[in-house]
């Protein structure tokens, strides 16, 4: 098999490590066991509330080093059920998370989701998202809300992630992490968390770098993440959470075709190397909490926020196209962004009729505003590098929402919850490079939706909880999908309508035990002028609406307590994503107009038709560690046409570790094999891509060592 040529990890770095990691295991000192705590949310109902007992399917994952890269947000999601998380094995394009099927059809960041950082978006108001800035290292945990509720957020509501980072401790502690194995992948963090009289502090800055699976992969990400709170008294605090993200030159190894695949998963296509394809991003941002609690009953929240992100990035869209095509943007792109914006809310909990109620009711604006520029990826007979400006335009996108939610206890055994969404999202374009052959593509659209959803728990024993929920939902497309016309007319693709849907969902939560919980729910999803591709020509890809398309499914999920320290953990997702009514889309390179049909019932690109996770845990709070885990996907076609499609897999795990204290200092040693059987599987997809090459291959047998360090 073809090996990489690019640099890796060599074994003067994995030494130290390993050395390090041997001495740890060496010792042994006695320790406390920390409490269990049951798990809060606030994403659902946006105050604290125990998953238990609110009518919607949420789940909460807690993100101590747990043994992992602690790198990739997926590493977190996978024992959920209903989500999908890929790491690409390509730190050129972020992650590939779906919900439900809803951002299945992604092809570079993320979209038909909500993503929030402490409650400050990490979706822009156009819909796109990334999670490139998500610091594992200094999260809480992460809560996912699936289902109806989700709309209660705006624009691109088909589920909720959002990551809650921690509060600093007392006692303060320090943390240090270095992990590192395979594929050149190495990470160390340093975190700090303390309580200083009235500002409680955690700051953390973490160094990650691969080589990469497959050549042309290899990449850098320097990161920090501080939140410091300030409880000026006992009714108010104020919390800034300041975040940045480097990633330079991260070379993008693109997709193969079946075949490529097929003859080496770890090779790139040839014009990845020919135009040296990689992107650069660089991102601050800052955002001030303000709480108050002004009486029993009444509490405000103010939140604001404010960013900026640069992406340059080289594509490998061939020079022959660029050179015959006037109106082609180029390959080069170059992207700054500032965006702001905040949220306003007010919280009343009292009683109605002599039964516990409460209502949050506020206002939120977010704006967005790009100036995009476009070059040649080439000068005279150099690939690669940037050429001629072929793109210069202004685009601003801004929201203005309000919205209401209100959860009233009407019985001792019913909870009635229910709220609406008003969404206005704002679009315009200012194009400053006309020329001949490339008209003035400068245009304005609006779009507006209400979105009502409503829910009801019923507690039909203390440990059992059955649910049912109703709601609408709103989906904008997004500056990148607006930015070419199908008919390749002038102006941005302002024809292309939101795509509204029609959600559904009945389950039950059961306890039967203090340490045993498990899940069921159905739902179903109906959605008018579903987004599709409509033609890939030259690099440019364009959309239209699709009449009807559906999601239905089940989920499940168990987590027990078998012994002392023994955990098991389950979940699983069946999912039917498909096409509703026939449509024309594209079949070849070079696709001027829709000219093949696609008929009713074509399964949703992206989308696979199951998922699943197990794990057997094994370990407290010291003394030895130990997990079996299986992660299994099922087939996913990539393609409208429904032609081809990613091969199902089932992937086994295998990790251990010893945690003990040495005076003042816990140790948590730990090692991990991931892909145990060496299976070559297809990790991701690239939806539709124009030129074949759908398949992004996960690595074989890889390896992991590390030692995560506590002082306390």
């Amino acid at each position: 098999m073809h090996l990489s040529q690019g640099p890796r990890m060599t074994s003067p770095f994995l030494r130290p490590l390993a050395g390090a990691v041997l001495v740890a295991l060496a010792g042994g000192a006695a320790a406390q066991d920390a409490p269990k705590l049951a798990p809060v949310v606030v994403t659902a109902t946006r105050t604290a509330q125990s998953p238990y007992d609110i009518p919607a399917a949420i789940d909460v994952v807690a993100t101590p080093p747990d043994g992992s890269l602690d790198v990739n947000l997926s590493e977190q999601l996978q024992s959920i059920p209903g989500i999908v998380a890929r790491d690409r094995q390509n730190y050129a394009q972020d992650e590939q998370i779906s919900i439900r099927g809803f951002g299945a059809r992604s092809t570079f960041g993320i979209r038909g989701i909500r993503l929030y950082t402490d409650g400050i978006p990490a979706t822009m108001p156009d819909g796109q998202g990334q999670v490139s800035h998500f610091n594992l290292d200094s999260a809480d945990r992460v809560e996912v809300l699936r289902g109806p509720f989700s709309a209660l957020y705006g624009n691109a509501s088909g589920g909720v992630v959002q990551l809650f980072t921690a509060d600093g401790t007392d006692p303060a502690e320090l943390h240090i992490g270095v992990a590192g194995g395979s594929n050149g992948n190495f990470r160390t963090s340093v975190n700090a968390r303390g309580v200083e009289g009235p500002v409680d502090y955690n700051v953390d800055v973490s160094h990650f770098r691969t080589s990469g699976y497959r050549d042309h992969s290899a990449a850098r990400r320097e990161s920090g993440n501080a939140k410091l709170g300030w409880k000026i008294d006992d009714d108010r605090k104020l919390t800034l959470v300041l975040n940045t993200v480097d990633i330079p030159g991260a070379q993008d190894p693109l997709g193969l075709t079946r075949a490529q695949y097929q003859a080496n998963p770890r090779q790139v296509a040839s014009v990845a190397d020919t135009y040296d394809t990689r992107k650069s991003a660089d991102q601050q941002q800052a955002g001030l909490i303000y709480d108050q609690r002004v009486d029993d009953s009444n509490s405000l929240r103010v939140m604001t926020y404010y960013g900026q992100r640069d992406i340059t990035q080289y594509l490998s869209i061939p020079k022959a196209t660029e050179v015959a095509q006037p109106g082609n943007s180029g390959g080069v792109v170059d992207l700054t962004s500032q965006y702001g914006g905040g949220d306003v809310r007010w919280t009343w909990s009292d009683t109605l009729a002599g039964r516990p109620f409460e209502i949050a009711t506020g206002i939120a604006y977010d704006n967005q505003h790009q100036h995009r520029m476009g070059y040649n990826n080439f000068e005279g007979d150099t690939l690669g590098v940037r050429g001629d400006l072929r793109r210069d335009e202004i685009d601003r996108v801004f929201d203005f929402d309000q919205y209401a939610q209100a959860t009233w206890r009407i019985a001792q055994d019913w909870t009635l919850m229910g709220g609406i969404r008003h969404s206005d999202v704002h679009f315009s374009s200012t194009d400053r490079y006309i020329a001949r052959g490339n008209p003035d593509d400068s245009g304005t659209q609006s779009y507006s939706a209400t979105t009502p959803v409503f829910g009801v728990l019923w507690r039909a024993a203390p440990w059992a909880h059955v649910y049912a929920n109703w709601g609408r939902g709103f989906e904008t497309p997004t500056f990148s999908e607006i930015g070419y016309r199908a008919d390749n007319g002038p102006g941005l693709a302002f024809n292309l309508q939101p795509s509204r849907s029609h959600n559904e969902e009945v389950g039950i939560k059961l306890q039967p035990t203090e340490r045993t919980q498990a899940g069921i729910a159905l739902f179903r999803a109906d959605s008018d002028n579903e987004l599709a591709v409509a033609t890939n020509v030259g690099g440019r890809t364009t959309y239209q609406n699709i009449a009807r398309s559906r999601r239905q499914g089940i989920e499940t999920s168990f987590n027990t307590e078998l012994a002392r320290d023994l955990h098991f953990v389950a979940s699983y997702t069946h999912l039917q994503a498909s096409f509703r009514t026939p449509f024309l889309t594209c079949a070849s390179t070079g696709c001027a107009s829709p000219n093949t049909p696609v008929p009713a019932g074509t399964r949703i690109p992206g989308a696979p038709r199951s998922t699943g996770y197990a794990a057997l845990k094994y370990g407290g709070a010291r003394g030895l560690q130990g997990t079996f885990d299986v992660q299994t996907m099922g087939s996913t076609p990539v393609n409208d046409l429904g032609t081809e499609s990613a091969p199902g897999y089932a992937l086994f795990g295998l990790s251990a570790g010893y945690v003990f204290d040495q005076g003042p200092w816990r140790v948590n040693t730990f090692a991990r094999v991931d892909n145990l059987a060496d299976r070559h599987v297809i990790g991701s997809v690239i939806v539709n891509d124009g030129n074949g090459r759908y398949y992004e291959p996960a690595p074989g047998r890889s390896f992991l060592v590390g030692v995560d360090l506590t002082w306390r």
